[in-house]
């Protein structure tokens, strides 16, 4: 038994890298250019800074790496499979002398290493963006994500603006979308804590969907709903009603651990929690 259920992991780890290798951009995918409205957009919307490092999964002629460097001073990568357009934004990229600060990689997108992106943008089919949402949800609490046009399914994007673009290629409207997210902590589950203003013992139990929460707390031994809870990328928020008292929670998600601050009335605590399952 303990050799067949082995031999039925190793089958199910080598059927999982196969389908990753396998997945890529077909070629009869359309390549269409983002407007520079959309791109302008897009990089406001994801609040670019100089310290921001943006890839662009899909990138095209460059332009939204290159906008990135020249206009909010960040430095980025496009990643590209055609070769044909790696070398236009190559150019594009000396031309608008951002050369030393973008780059382009010939590579497959499901496969590539874009972990270390602070920010990502993309112009991709429906499908490509579902088949990408397991490693973007994997990408450090904090990221932030621009998609044009498309959604990701059931993960609600934290904001979203419809632009108007009269030059657009496709489409009826000529406007365009732009949705953006920022990847949330991962806090579901039993924390355990000691609530500062009284001393006693607390247990909170969060359920969560990407970056919707509801829960339940156990305070001074009644059970009591969580209530406004919500996690932006590491910063984690609720209340909870106890009695004729309303307890406002904020803190700092890091790995198994919280550390924030709780809110009675005017007055403030520090407060922590540890993740207990």
């Amino acid at each position: 038994m303990r050799l067949l259920l082995l031999v039925t992991i190793a089958l199910c780890t080598i059927r999982a890298w196969a389908a990753e290798e396998d997945l890529k951009i077909r070629e009869d995918t359309p390549y269409v250019q983002s407007g520079m409205v959309v791109v302008d957009t897009m990089l406001e919307m994801a609040g670019v800074r100089p310290d921001d490092f943006v890839i662009d999964l899909g990138s095209g002629d460059g332009r939204i790496v290159i906008q990135a460097a020249q206009r909010f001073g960040a430095r980025g990568v496009g990643i590209e499979y055609d070769p044909q357009l790696i070398q236009l934004a190559t150019e594009n990229a000396m031309r608008a002398r951002v050369g030393d600060r973008v780059s382009f990689l010939e590579q497959n997108i499901f496969s590539s290493d874009f972990s270390a992106a602070s920010v990502i943008t993309m112009y991709l089919l429906p499908e490509y963006n579902l088949a990408l949402r397991p490693k973007l949800l994997a990408m450090r609490p904090g990221t932030r994500i621009v998609s044009h046009d498309f959604a990701m399914g059931d993960w609600k994007p934290d904001a979203r603006k419809t632009v108007p673009v009269p030059d657009k290629p496709v489409g009826i409207n000529k406007e365009s979308t732009i949705y953006f997210w920022i990847v949330p902590a991962r806090v579901g589950g039993r924390w355990k804590s000691r609530m500062p203003s009284t001393g006693g013992d607390a247990q909170f139990v969060l359920r969560q969907k990407f970056q919707e929460l509801s829960g339940s707390a156990v305070i001074g031994g009644r059970s009591v709903p969580v209530e406004r809870a919500r996690i932006s990328g590491s910063v984690l928020s609720f209340r909870v009603r106890d009695g004729d008292r309303t307890l406002r929670f904020n803190g700092q998600v890091s790995a198994a651990r919280i550390n924030g601050q709780l809110g009675i009335g005017d007055r403030f605590y520090s407060w922590h929690a540890l993740k207990a399952d």
